[in-house]
């Protein structure tokens, strides 16, 4: 729904809010009006510097999901002459900054290592055109709301530039930063906003706490196809991992605590199917794109109603 009603208006009507479920094509509906407005225009002179000065900028929250962000990038610039470059705590720094020396016209970044790339003078938002908050309802709950606001307000990014806010739900934080950073924007709403879709058949079971383990043992044999099951805590997701292991069933889990090489890992078995059962925390697998989940399971069952959908 996103792509059909929001690709032809992305780009030619100033800064949007706009609000759509999960799974929705958010990251369509503004990465290829983004590349198209790009290839339209004259390209800065940034590539093959030290400091690089990207033309689009896409935050993002979790690592798992800027990597999503620019592989996708790269799938509809390919072939043309625009650089993507992503940068993401976690990881090795000295690899990004080689990434940004070869030119940098989209940039996908976290928050964090955004700043620590601008501190070390190794990226300008001089340039900006374009900039995106994506699932920037998620990005206020991890408490990244005093970087964004050093990166939209405390930089040296220009105003002359459209702003585009994504988010699954649409909380009073989320209206208050949209009237901030947003210019004379236009609000565009595509489905039921903090609903799931009608796609999802939802159940609920009832069980005692000391017989989730059981219940959940009988639910995984009684299903086929990946299978993703969210807890509330880290270490609830290590012991839950040991637990479905010596029950022999291939599972790999991911949450916060998990070096960037673990986390991408456990995602890369669950993607392929070698691992079908996937533990997780709902920090880190927000805004994931993986095709083919047939079941998701709330071990745990989320604080806030968001949170669930």
């Amino acid at each position: 729904p996103v792509q059909k009603y929001a690709l032809p208006i992305v780009m030619s009507h100033g800064d949007m809010m706009a609000c759509a479920q999960t799974g929705s094509g958010k990251t369509a509906a503004f990465l290829l009006p983004i590349v198209s407005q790009l290839l339209a225009e004259q390209p800065p002179p940034n590539n093959r510097r030290r400091k690089a000065f990207p033309a689009a900028l896409v935050l993002a929250p979790t690592r798992e999901l800027a990597v999503q962000i620019w592989e996708e990038a790269k799938k509809f610039s390919w072939k043309t002459y625009l650089k993507c470059c992503v940068v993401y705590g976690g990881s090795e720094v000295g690899r990004q900054l080689r990434d940004l020396e070869r030119g940098c016209d989209i940039l996908v970044a976290t928050p964090g290592r955004l700043l620590d790339m601008i501190d070390r003078g190794r990226v300008s938002l001089s340039f900006i055109r374009y900039l995106v908050l994506d699932e920037a309802d998620r990005m206020l709950d991890m408490g990244f709301e005093p970087q964004i606001r050093r990166i939209v307000e405390g930089e040296d990014m220009p105003r002359e530039r459209q702003t585009l806010m994504f988010s699954a739900t649409f909380p009073d934080e989320i209206q208050r930063l949209a009237q901030d950073f947003l210019y004379k924007y236009f609000f565009l709403r595509v489905g039921r906003v903090g609903s799931s879709t009608d796609l999802i058949t939802q159940k609920t079971i009832y069980v005692e706490e000391q017989d989730k383990r059981s219940m959940l043992v009988d639910l995984l044999a009684s299903v086929d196809g990946l299978t993703l099951i969210f807890v509330e805590t880290k270490r609830g997701a290590d012991s839950l991992e040991d637990f479905l292991y010596r029950e022999g069933f291939p599972v790999a889990s991911i949450h916060g605590d998990r070096t960037q090489p673990e986390r991408e890992r456990a995602l890369h078995l669950f993607k392929t199917g070698q691992f079908r059962i996937l533990v997780a925390t709902d920090v880190a697998a927000r805004g994931l794109d993986v095709e083919n989940v047939t079941h998701v399971v709330n071990y745990d069952f989320p604080n806030h109603i968001d949170d669930y959908v």
